[in-house]
Formats: structure tokens, sequence, C-alpha cells
């Protein structure tokens, strides 16, 4: 693809802010305009809306989700200051419309058979006229030098509805290669993701030209980065940047580049300076060009002892619109504190505050069904304060969280007018409040047997939206594991979402979502050393519940195959 003078001096100033936002330059007093309380409207739009899309639902179970802060260590040392890194955006979590049912990962205390071998590749196939196709390998080009790559293929050539009009496809391909020394490893990256699948959420009956319907989703990706591993190294760092281009169906592109660093400075034993920097340069075409900038710049300390850990600092974010005339700097106080009163039972408290980054991709990744041409802004956390308790007894853990936090841009996703089947994303302009109350429960015996159990509760309280469209008033997980024997693992999960609520503009009628149960169990048994079969089944209820307003989702759904390791 050959790109424009105008795209080149574009990357070439991309290049130059990124590098100064590294060496920390970024101005923490910049101009900071009045942003506008609402996207503006357009014909053809609704006010403020919000679209979500959404992923389907793997057969594939994924890990589950871990206790949501990792209880630091009571004893301060070395490797407290080394830095766990997490490099995604700062999603809106809050109610979040994903539904990806998963189930706990196996144990460590696995079979024999699973740690001889490091290469694997699996086919299968189940009703819907599904197939599954999955394969990994690795290798060591040198001592120092390692690479790895897998590839995915999930397909059903059929829906719940109109057979072929609401088939879906996948396709999944990864690329790793690492060199590492004694204080550094160098890393590489290289994705290309594919997805087909159809806005099968029209009236019926009626006849349907498929490719009027259809929807292709392409993201090419390739990151790199450095990060120290010197864990004798007084300083602690990561610094990782890489590309990612999407393109759809319907002649719309964005190219997002992010630069991210995390870097720790050891002052004391009990005392750690922190710095946090990011940079996202974005560019998105769908019609109009709009060029969306985002800078963040957060440098913390961290005190600990035996009895106490404590965080403080600044987040300083600076964001730029284009289309949405957005030239805006924000600064929010971060401050954590965390008391050990006896053993490892912790209570914590804290305030802080951020501009959740909202891209095509990451509301493509919620909501797959969006209309084009969605207006894209970012969701301002003025503050969230929040205080609860977590620790381990024995081979129980648990977390209690409860949280109260002030928004702007609060984003739901709801249905499009007269075309009921694609979704807007609409905004709440003004303040938005919402009060969360989580916890999260776990149990594990002698790493045969693991069990999570977790609840969340929201209540909204909003300004210009009639309601936090398709976003659960609760939701809850069951995720368990089990190994019945060398031979014989079991996982099975459990997924409850309800009161998600869905406008009709066209009839001016508000839709109540039925409640979701969701049942998924997996089996695996090792035929010999090298195979093994698996059977999961899914939607075990058989329920087509809808995530989404007019979008039916399979019902009980099976996959079975077999799976050989080299």
């Amino acid at each position: 693809m050959s790109l424009s003078k105008s795209s080149i001096d574009h990357l070439a100033l991309i290049t130059v802010v990124t590098g100064s936002l590294l060496l920390g330059t970024v101005n923490a007093w910049a101009q900071q305009p009045q942003r506008p309380t609402a996207p503006p409207v357009r014909e053809g739009e609704i006010d403020n809306q919000e679209i979500t899309i959404e992923k389907n639902r793997k057969i594939e179970m994924p890990p589950a989700n871990r206790l949501f802060n990792k209880i630091p260590s009571i004893k301060p040392s070395t490797g407290q200051r080394k830095l766990t890194y997490e490099f995604n955006d700062r999603p809106l979590s809050v109610g979040d419309p994903k539904l990806s049912p998963t189930a706990l990962p196996l144990p460590a205390a696995q079979s024999e058979q699973q740690n001889l071998f490091n290469n694997y590749v699996k086919a299968g196939a189940g009703n819907y006229g599904s197939f599954y196709g999955e394969a990994f390998g690795s290798g060591q080009v040198m001592d120092n030098i390692s690479v790895d790559g897998s590839f995915k293929h999930l397909s059903s050539s059929i829906g719940p509805v109109d057979g072929k009009n609401s088939a879906t496809s996948e396709n999944r391909l990864k690329l790793n290669g690492d060199y590492q020394t004694d204080a550094f490893k160098l890393s590489a990256n290289l994705g290309y993701d594919r997805e087909a699948f159809y806005f099968y959420g029209y009236r019926r009956p009626q006849e349907m030209d498929r490719e009027t319907i259809r929807q292709k989703l392409t993201t090419t990706q390739f990151r790199i980065g450095i990060e120290n591993v010197d864990p004798d190294k007084n300083i602690d760092y990561s610094l990782k940047t890489g590309v990612v281009n999407l393109a759809d169906n319907y002649e719309a592109t964005e190219l997002d580049w992010g630069t991210n660093l995390k870097a720790s400075v050891g002052i004391s034993d009990n005392f750690v300076a922190l710095l946090a920097a990011d940079a996202y340069i974005t560019q998105r075409s769908d019609g109009p060009v709009d060029n969306r900038n985002l800078f963040r710049v957060k440098p913390t300390f961290k005190y600990s002892n035996s009895f106490l850990t404590a965080t403080f600092g600044v987040n300083a974010v600076s964001e730029t619109d284009k289309r949405l005339n957005v030239n805006r700097t924000r600064a929010f106080p971060v401050i954590d504190v965390d008391v050990v009163p006896t053993g490892n039972i912790h209570f914590f408290a804290g305030v802080d505050g951020d501009i959740n980054r909202n891209t095509l991709r990451s509301f493509l990744s919620e909501n797959r069904w969006l209309a084009p041409q969605v207006v894209l802004a970012n969701t301002e956390k003025t503050w969230d304060l929040y205080a609860g308790s977590k620790g381990e007894l024995g081979s129980v853990s648990y977390e209690g969280k409860v949280s109260y936090a002030r928004y702007r841009n609060f984003y739901g996703f709801n249905n499009t007018w007269p075309d009921t089947s694609k979704f807007f994303v609409v905004y709440d302009g003004n303040r938005s409040h919402v009060l969360t109350v989580t916890g999260q429960i776990g149990y594990t015996y002698k790493e045969v047997f693991r069990s999570t159990l977790r609840a969340d509760f929201y209540d909204y309280t909003l300004s210009r939206m009639e309601a936090a469209w398709h976003r659960p008033t609760v939701s809850g997980s069951w995720s368990n594991s089990f190994i019945v024997n060398k031979k014989l693992f079991i996982t099975a999960d459990l997924y409850h979402y309800q009161g998600m609520q869905g406008k009709n503009f066209v009839t001016n009628q508000i839709v109540t979502l039925q409640p979701i149960w969701d049942v998924n169990l997996k089996i695996d048994y090792f035929l010999g050393k090298q195979v093994s079969a698996f059977v999961s089944l899914n939607n075990i209820i058989g329920r087509n519940y809808q995530r989404y307003l007019y979008y039916p989702q399979q019902g009980l759904n099976f996959l079975g195959g077999l799976s050989y390791s080299f």
C-alpha cells in the first residue's frame, strides 16, 4: 500500500511526538479548550449514541479472570520492585457488554504427557456445520533466540437463524520471536486476524441478499519491545511499540500506533519510584478522515513495609481529536493504600481517574454489529473512589470491592433506525455516576480442583441517556476445573447476565432482554502420550438468548475432535 505525502508527513510527526513523550517532555500545562459535551449530530444519527461490538462466544474456553489486585508480598524485597507489565488500552469495563464464557485453566499438576511436548495440532467438528482447527509450534533457533507461531480457525456454516445468513468464520495467525541476554530481552510479534459474519438482526420473514449484510474485519498488527530481565538491577523497564491496522467490508480503516513505557527505580528497600507513559497516534478513515491522538504520563511513588503499602502520584492525560475539535489535557490523582493488619488479610482504598481510549477496534471487540461511520469519543473517568478487602485463608482466596465513579461520555450500544440490525454508540455527554459492588471467592484443592465464583452489581445514574443501553445490572460467573486422573480433565463454567435494555427507535419501545444463563463444559481425555480427544459443550441449557436486541445466539452447540502433540 503506497502512502501519500500527507500520510508520510503524518508518520514523521508521530515519531517526533512519541519520542518526546518517552523522554518525559509532555507539557502538563497545555491549552485545555472545553470539550464538547456530546459528539455532533449528523443526519441519520441519533444524539449521544454508543455502539458496542460483541465477539462470538468461543467454544475453546480461555483462562478465567483473576483477582482484581494482586496481593503484595508482606516482606519488602528486591523482587517487590519488579513490575507486572500489561500493555493493553484502558477499556471501560463497567458493566462490560462483552459475553466471553471462560473456564479456569487446568492446575499446574497436569498429566506427564503434556510436559513432554511443546507443539500440537488440533482438529474438530460439531453441529451448526462447525469446523475447528488449531496448531502451535515453537523452537530454539539458538541458545538465546526462540520463536513460536500459532494458527486457529473456527467457523460455523449456519447460525441460529436463517441458515447461512448467520454463519461465522474466524482465522487468527500469530508469530512471536524473542532474543534474550542476561540483561535484557528483545521481542517481536506479528499477528493477522480475519473475521467474517453477517448482520442477521433484520426483520423476518424477508428475503435478504447475503452480500448486502456481510461484514468482514481484517486486523494486521506488528509489535516490538525491549525489557529488563536482570532481577539484580535497581532500574526496571519495559518499552514496547507497535502498529495495528483494521479494515472492514464498508471501506472503513483505522491505523493505530501505540508506544508504552514502564519503568521503576528503587530509592530504598521500602521506597520505589514508578513511571508509566503511553503514546497513541490514531487515524480513522470512515467517510471523513479523523486524526485522534492520546498521550499519558503517570509518575507515582510506592512505599511498602510489612503493614502498609501506599502508592501516590498523578496521571496526566492529553488528547486531541480533529473531527470533534478536542484538544485538552487533564490531570487525575492516583492514591492507593493497602493495609495488612494480620496474616494475609488486606484492606485497601483509593482514588484514581483516567481517560479511557475508545477506538473503532475497541468498540468492534465489544459489539461486532456496528453501523458504519459511528462517532468515536473517549470516555473520561473523572474520579473513582473505591475500597475493599482481599486475602487468602488456606485454600480459599477472596476479594470484595465497592466503587463509585463519575464519567463523562459514558457509552452504551443501541439499535440504529430505520435499520435495527446495526448499532450506534450512544454517549452521555454530561456527568454520569456508576456504583459497582463486586465480590469474588476462589478455592483450590491440592492442585486437583479449582473453583472461582464472582458476582458484579451495577447501578447507573445517567444525565441524558434513558438507560445504560445493553449494559447489565447484574453479572456473575462460576468457573471450575478438575483433574480426575492423569488422563481425564474437566472444565466447566456458568455465566449469568441480567438487566440489559435496548430501544427500538422505529416503534419507540424499550425492550428488557431476558436474563442470560450460559452453561459450558469441556472434557479432555488422553488416549496415549501424544494423542488426546476433546469434547466441548456450549450453552447446555439450549436457550437462544439475546445479548444484543434482535441477535439470538446459538442454542446447544458442541464440538469434538482430536489433538496430537509432538
